[in-house]
């Protein structure tokens, strides 16, 4: 993936190495219910912590305050480019659309969900409008739940949180959570969640689809970065990650879909670059 000539827009602010705080009533407990939510079920990590929170596990809410600007290294100024070229994508979308806050931290952080630990992964918290992302993920992505190592893959991994922003802003993501309200059971619950995410997908596949389109060139794929990105895509759909964690395939209990359905939603939004070809709720 072409990106190092990418415009920064230094808005990441960056966290790592900052004490996160301990987790009252036990840290290592929430770790691990975002540990088998996530990896296992794909609980989102929203979820995960308001489910700490609940039981006395979610850290204080006092917001922590890093460094805000364009990281020096590879890794944090991948994100500052990824981020800023996601933000210029949906511009030419939404004319209102205002860009999330990015924060990079290490372990653990507050945030306005609650306290968020790397064990959820990359996160969207829509109460503070901020991405979330440890770095560490991508290592435990390729070597826990073989995803490609790809700097597209890790890009798809970003762009699809973007993906949730667009969604807060849109409206979807609060229809969602009324939708679940209203549902009459866990597996219809679910199904919304699950389409929420597939168009998360979906956005992710528009954003590289207009990428080399806002950079003059700059941030764009290259030859086999696609199949690097269905690779992760596939890595991490509900079905596979049951499967591999030794469970039985629960189609009821799933949150983000099938590793077919994170595939063809990607797809489609790339082949289309349009986001008004990800209406993944018309297939409920």
């Amino acid at each position: 993936m072409r990106w190092k000539d990418g415009r920064t827009s230094g808005r990441v602010e960056d966290r790592r190495g900052m004490s996160g705080g301990a987790a009252a009533g036990g840290g290592i407990g929430v770790i691990a219910i975002a540990l088998i939510g996530y990896f296992v079920f794909g609980i989102s990590p929203e979820q995960t912590m308001q489910m700490a929170s609940q039981f006395g596990g979610a850290g204080s809410s006092e917001q922590q305050q890093g460094t805000t600007g364009t990281p020096e290294d590879d890794a944090g100024m991948f994100v500052d480019v990824v981020g800023t070229n996601a933000n210029d994508v949906w511009q030419l979308f939404l004319s209102d659309y205002q860009p999330p806050n990015t924060v990079l931290y290490t372990q653990g952080t507050n945030t306005g969900c609650g306290y968020g630990q790397s064990a959820m992964g990359p996160f969207y918290c829509p109460a503070d409008q901020t991405v979330y992302l440890d770095l560490s993920f991508w290592q435990e992505m390729e070597t826990r739940l073989g995803a490609s190592g790809a700097d597209f893959a890790r890009a798809y991994v970003i762009a699809h949180e973007f993906g949730h922003h667009v969604q807060t802003l849109t409206g979807a993501s609060q229809r969602v959570r009324q939708a679940q309200q209203n549902a009459r059971s866990e597996a219809e619950s679910n199904q919304y969640l699950v389409m929420l995410e597939l168009q998360a997908d979906c956005y992710a596949g528009v954003w590289a689809a207009n990428a080399a389109r806002v950079s003059n060139g700059n941030v764009a794929l290259e030859r086999g970065d696609l199949q690097e990105g269905l690779q992760t895509a596939n890595a991490i759909g509900d079905d596979t990650l049951q499967r591999n964690a030794g469970q039985r395939v629960t189609p009821e209990a799933f949150t983000h879909g099938t590793s077919a359905q994170r595939q063809e939603w990607l797809m489609r939004g790339y082949n289309s670059g349009d986001p008004n070809q990800c209406d993944t709720f018309s297939e409920l």
